[in-house]
This record gives structure tokens, C-alpha cells and sequence, in this order.
């Protein structure tokens, strides 16, 4: 499948390859991969990483795919809350990467999901069938997987028009002074560590609104809606505004109180539209034992 993305005026002059990193999800190495391979192109025309791209230039790129051999049906346990013959919600676990990629293969969302379901949608290819949006490895939660391709361009519009809404609860360090607010930033690829996003200079747009929902000793539990979807966005808004995800070891802090595996961030609530029969659609998703038993144990 094709991608493709007109440059802003803001990134007018970055080189191809860093233009890419901070305008998708691929790291700057893979990137790099592709335009070797001749599967990116600046207005229709073959270009290399140093390729500078200039205001409103067309890039095009492909995105190669993995075998299907790759993606074999496995009984992993997940939660299925619902499903018909468009669509299935999904309460991913933590620790469960949503499909392949970076190395990752075999052990993903999509594996269990080739096991559980009848049929996935072909839109993104046999790397990710049927995967609309996704959630971070260590961040358990409801997503929506789309069947078929109707379904899928359907549901992939609500959520890039935001009348798909989408509810996280997290636990943060320390103490909230405002019982809520928006966080309006620009997210890209970290300067220091490409394999992490930051708040940058210049970036994609993020915005994530939050609301205060108890507030202890320490801590602060809070609720995020997300406005935009940027890869990591509510950990990188957590730590911006100087009180990340408890749990979290890649933008928190390196010394965590709690023995868990990963950050306290749980999708609980998902809205959407149904793509044939236009009902209006809400889940809700408990929050996980062990996010229960941190909560259990602060004042």
C-alpha cells in the first residue's frame, strides 16, 4: 500500500529521511532502508536520504511487506468484547505488542487475532490485517479491529476526524495542581534517542486533554483524552508537564517504587460510529488487577 504525505511549510528543507522520521512511525534506519530500496519518492521521482524536500512536495512511500509466513494464527489470550462482521473491540493486555515489526514477530495482537477471528481487513497488508490504531506494548486497553475494508477506511476516518473518542486513565508521580486542561504541543522523534518521541520544536501536532480523577498522596490519578494520535503521546504529555507515567522506564523515572512491567496507562473507554449501521458504539474496559493493587497501596 502506498502512503503518501505533502510537506508543511514548517518542514521546508529538512532532509527526506529526518522529514519522514518525524512525520511517521518508522525509525530513521528503517527509513533510510526504504529509499535504498527505491520505495519513496518525492513528486513521483526516485530520491535518496539526502534528498531536501521543499513546501508542499508529494512523498510517496511503500511500506515492504513481511511474508505472510511470518504471521502465523496462535491462541494468545485476549479479550474479545465484542465483535460482528464488520468489526471486533479488542482489551489488549500489557506486555503485548499490537502487531510485527522492529524486530518484533510471532508473539503480537495480530497472531492471536488470525487465531480468533474469521476474516481482518487487507488494507494495511499482511503485516498489520485488519489493525485500525494501535496501543503501546506496556499499555493495556480497548482498540477496535476492522474485518473488512468498508469497515476499516470507515473507522480509520473517524479517528484522523476525531469523532472517534478515545479514554485513558493513568497513574502520574506527584501531585496535580489544575483538576484539568489541554496539553498542546508538537511531538517528533527525540534528538538524543531516536527509538524515543519527544516534545520538539518542530513536529506533528499533538493534544491531549485531561481531567483529575483522585488525587493521593503522591500521585495523581487522571484521565486523558486523546484529541490527536501520536505514537507515545500521552507518556510524552505526562512527562512535559513534569509528572510521568508511573511505571513508565522510558520517559519516566529510572527508579520505580513498584514492581511492575510496564506503565500504569489503561485504554478504558472507546466511542465510535458503527461503519454499516450508523448506532453510535461506546466500550468500557475495567482497570487491570495490577493497576488495582498500585492504587490499593498509596494514600
Amino acid at each position: 500500500m502506498q502512503n503518501k504525505i505533502i510537506v508543511e511549510e514548517k518542514f521546508n528543507k529538512f532532509r527526506l529521511d529526518v522529514f519522514l522520521a518525524e512525520n511517521t512511525d518508522m525509525t530513521r534506519s528503517f527509513i533510510q532502508k526504504i529509499i535504498k530500496e527505491d520505495l519513496v519518492f518525492v513528486n513521483g521521482k526516485s530520491a535518496d536520504k539526502k534528498t531536501v524536500v521543499k513546501t508542499f512536495d508529494e512523498i510517496c512511500y511503500q511500506v515492504p511487506e513481511v511474508k505472510t509466513l511470518d504471521l502465523e494464527p496462535k491462541d494468545i489470550p485476549v479479550e474479545i468484547v465484542y465483535q460482528d462482521d464488520d468489526l471486533a473491540v479488542i482489551n489488549k493486555p500489557q506486555g503485548l505488542t499490537v502487531h510485527a515489526g522492529n524486530g518484533t514477530k510471532g508473539y503480537t495482537l495480530v497472531n492471536a487475532l488470525l487465531f480468533k477471528l474469521d476474516k481482518l481487513s487487507g488494507i494495511n497488508g499482511v503485516v498489520r490485517p485488519g489493525i485500525v490504531h494501535r496501543i503501546d506494548k506496556n499499555t493495556s486497553g480497548l482498540l477496535v479491529v476492522a474485518k473488512n475494508d468498508k469497515a476499516h477506511l470507515s473507522l480509520a476516518k473517524q479517528i484522523e476526524e476525531k469523532s472517534a473518542k478515545r479514554t485513558y486513565v493513568a497513574l502520574l508521580e506527584g501531585v496535580l495542581k489544575e483538576n484539568s486542561g489541554v496539553i498542546e504541543t508538537e511531538i517528533g522523534r527525540s534528538s538524543k534517542d531516536r527509538t524515543k518521541m519527544a516534545v520538539v520544536k518542530v513536529g506533528r501536532k499533538a493534544i491531549t486533554n485531561f481531567e483529575v480523577i483522585k488525587r493521593y498522596q503522591n500521585y495523581t490519578l487522571c484521565k486523558f483524552m486523546l484529541q490527536t494520535g501520536r505514537t507515545h503521546q500521552i507518556r510524552v504529555h505526562a512527562k512535559y508537564i513534569g509528572h510521568p507515567v508511573v511505571g513508565d522506564k522510558e520517559y519516566g523515572y529510572k527508579n520505580q517504587k513498584f514492581n511492575l512491567e510496564g506503565q500504569l496507562l489503561h485504554a478504558c473507554k472507546l466511542e465510535f460510529v458503527h461503519p454499516t449501521t450508523s448506532k453510535k458504539m461506546a466500550f468500557e474496559a475495567p482497570m487491570p488487577d495490577y493497576f488495582k493493587n498500585v492504587l490499593s497501596k498509596i494514600k
